[in-house]
């Protein structure tokens, strides 16, 4: 029997040559660079290893070498692995694109008991029913959820204040799920409500369908009812009375609330913080104010980029204590960009798509019949700019919407591989395309993003987590349990 002959050690040891595979690089701080790859990974380094690494001049046995070549930023010539590897993160990435809309927002009224400061659409009077959907609308925007491919639908029904128009509420989710019984489709609903007019009919009704509560709550009792007023009473108190009435019928996890920063917000993030884990929410999103609807008149205005850089970097080191000392308690946002990074599937985060989430992610029903391609977009509509009109049900056709003009275009423009000042940006991977703001800020689908106040924030989070990932081993460990 033949005997194997084994090559020596050197055989086996590292080849010196390597190609470089597609990747970016930027400044992470004034020492230190970030380089990423098209499928999110990234490695930090000095200036000496960088001009190394590009020059190849990277010695194989080192630390470096091989963080880079396990994260798919170089290959040796003798292997054809690395590519394999890379396609199919980039196809696994690229799936959710292929699955096509799957968050479908109904605006059954503008209608609302709340006079919110930051309101970013144009809120009606509580009499005003001739700003209520009507059935006939309401059931022709249900065909087309259903012509969309995505096996995962959702629908989130909108307003105004949405409880105000139960009936139509009642009957689009009966009617979806009568419809689901053809389409076999996994069928999620939410309610995005102020919980005002949360009656017992309600509760029992979403706890038959399965319907989950979205409420807002921005802070303390002071801070939310200066910002959020109702008359009669506290919206604040209204507000955790629905909190606490929907968690002992839906269950605990059937309840979440969405903050918005204002100017009253920046100096109050910690007691913001701890109002949350007062009321034992698990994740609380530091939301930017909009530049859109009665906030464009008022508060966006008052405070900048770095002011709410400021407020998220306090309310992040915050928050990292908080589950320093037991207490699970995840920034939604800083949880998005993390998904980014680690997780093969990236994020499903409709507002951080290249191309833009636009459409692609999600559809929104006006009240009056007209077809916007993003929740952003109806706001801008409201303000008079109808860019992203995509339609009218009672005129358009899936098929005629989804292939119009006013979203191909946009579409086509968005995809950050091919815009300038994003194709070579380091955090690419991490970004996305937001037509809609940029165009109420600048006038412009693209944007000039040397003064994108979109761009300075995404580069100011991402850097300043990718330093807490890369320096401070407790908050590391902290981020990574919240992917």
């Amino acid at each position: 029997m033949a005997h194997a002959v084994f090559q020596p050690r050197s055989a086996y040891a590292p080849r010196a040559g390597y190609r470089l595979l597609p990747l970016r690089f930027g400044h992470l701080d004034e020492n230190t660079y970030i380089v990423t790859n098209d499928v999110g990974e990234y490695v930090r380094l000095d200036r000496d290893d960088l001009v190394a690494f590009v020059e190849r001049r990277l010695a194989p046995d080192t630390g470096v070498y091989k963080a880079l070549k396990s994260r798919h930023f170089l290959y040796e010539d003798d292997s054809s692995v690395a590519f394999d590897l890379l396609s199919l993160k980039y196809r696994s990435r690229a799936e959710r694109i292929a699955e096509f809309t799957g968050l479908h927002i109904f605006v059954v009224t503008l209608r609302c008991d709340h006079s919110c400061q930051y309101c970013q659409v144009s809120r009606q009077s509580e009499d005003s029913t001739q700003y209520d959907m009507t059935v006939a609308h309401a059931n022709k925007a249900l065909d087309l959820v259903f012509c969309s491919p995505n096996e995962r639908i959702k629908i989130e029904l909108q307003g105004g204040e949405p409880l105000l128009n139960f009936p139509l509420v009642r009957h689009i989710v009966e009617r979806a799920q009568e419809l689901n019984q053809h389409h076999r489709r996994d069928l999620q609903f939410v309610i995005t409500s102020n919980l005002s007019r949360l009656s017992d009919d309600v509760l029992l009704f979403c706890n038959e369908h399965s319907v989950y509560l979205s409420t807002s709550l921005d802070g303390p009792a002071d801070l939310h009812d200066s910002q959020r007023p109702s008359r009669g009473s506290s919206s604040h108190q209204k507000t955790i009375e629905g909190i606490h009435r929907a968690r002992e019928i839906l269950g605990t996890d059937q309840v979440s609330a969405l903050m918005t920063t204002t100017p009253r917000s920046l100096h109050r993030v910690h007691e913001i913080i701890d109002e949350y884990v007062r009321l034992g929410f698990h994740g609380i999103f530091l939301r930017s104010l909009s530049p859109y609807g009665f906030a464009t008149r008022s508060l966006v205005k008052r405070y900048g980029v770095e002011d709410w850089l400021d407020f998220y970097k306090r309310g992040l080191s915050h928050i990292l204590r908080i589950n320093a000392g037991g207490y699970l308690l995840r920034e939604d946002y800083t949880t998005i960009l993390l998904q980014k990074m680690f997780s093969p599937l990236g994020s499903a985060y409709v507002d951080l798509q290249s191309p833009a989430g636009i459409g692609i992610g999600a559809l929104v029903y006006n009240y009056d019949g007209a077809v916007y391609a993003s929740d952003e977009g109806r706001m801008l509509a409201e303000m008079g700019d109808e860019t992203f009109r995509l339609g009218h049900l009672d005129e358009d056709s899936y098929e005629a919407l989804i292939t119009s003009e006013a979203l191909l275009s946009p579409l086509s423009e968005t995809l950050l591989e091919g815009t300038p000042m994003c194709n070579d940006c380091p955090f690419l991977p991490y970004c996305g395309a937001d037509p809609v703001f940029h165009r109420a800020t600048q006038g412009d689908a693209v944007g000039h993003k040397a003064f994108s106040a979109f761009c300075a924030k995404q580069m100011g989070v991402l850097q300043h987590v990718i330093r807490l990932l890369e320096t401070d081993a407790e908050a590391r460990d902290i981020l990574l349990r919240w992917v």
